[in-house]
């Protein structure tokens, strides 16, 4: 199952929320190369690269 970035609808694998590690602290570690995520106003949305999320952080209204 493939998904797609919703700032450039680039496809992301469906192993995007892959755990790689934990941090010191126990939190999951996840490799942002792979694709990431981002919960915004009850939804999560998904991205290719933090480069997409911090564009969508930027200016959300014009992505939903």
């Amino acid at each position: 199952m493939a998904d797609s970035c919703i700032v450039c609808s680039k496809d992301i694998s469906s192993d995007y929320d892959a755990q790689t590690g934990s941090v010191p602290g126990g939190a999951r570690e996840v490799d942002p190369t792979k694709g990431t995520r981002r919960f915004w106003n009850g939804e999560w949305y998904l991205f290719c690269s933090l480069a997409c999320r911090s564009k969508f952080e930027a200016n959300a209204d014009a992505y939903i």
